[in-house]
């Protein structure tokens, strides 16, 4: 059965006394409240480790929006998945669409981005989706299937369970269209 999970990417948003504020204000939103789904908040590498002392993470999980394509090196401004994990956040989002395209985040960088998250004991969660014209032209599953099999089908059945796949449809971002229940599911 599929976990639900709702997470929430800050991007590159709001300084470090903001975002320590909007964890601790969301911590106690969640206060004796149950809910039926894993709580994660995405944070810039600066806030990792005071977020995840400000919430309750057994309640909300931290997850690092990026991390390095490398275990350690002269890779300045790059952060590691083994920095992030010594952080205490338990996720890392790798794929997002933004990274794919500003950054160059290629199919063989998320592969190495994933097995060194797993290696550190971190989730993926790995974001999948596709633009306006491939979902139009009926590409998109197409699309989605090659991003998975690029980048996640070496892994092993067990390394496989543990990544969290986060359908983004790039169509919808910043356009005012929303993609339905259905195209979700699909």
């Amino acid at each position: 059965m599929r976990k639900n999970i709702v997470a929430g990417n800050w991007k590159m948003n709001m300084n470090l006394q903001e975002g320590v504020a909007l964890a601790k204000e969301l911590n106690e939103a969640l206060k004796g409240k149950t809910v039926n789904c894993d709580v994660v908040v995405g944070t810039p590498f600066i806030h990792l480790a005071n977020v995840v002392e400000a919430v309750d993470t057994a309640r909300i999980g931290v997850a690092a929006q990026n991390c390095a394509d490398k275990v350690s090196g002269a890779y300045t401004g790059e952060v590691s998945a083994a920095m992030v994990a010594s952080t205490g956040a338990r996720y890392v989002i790798l794929g997002h669409s933004e990274r794919r395209a500003y950054y160059h985040d290629t199919p063989e960088i998320l592969k190495e981005k994933v097995l060194l998250a797993l290696a550190n004991g971190l989730t993926p969660i790995f974001c999948i989706g596709e633009v306006l014209e491939e979902r139009e032209s009926d590409k998109h599953f197409e699309v989605v299937k090659s991003q998975i099999e690029a980048s996640l089908f070496d892994l092993s059945a067990d390394d496989f369970a543990k990544i969290v796949l986060a359908y983004e449809p790039v169509w919808a971002i910043g356009t005012g269209k929303t993609a339905s229940a259905a195209q979700a599911q699909e």
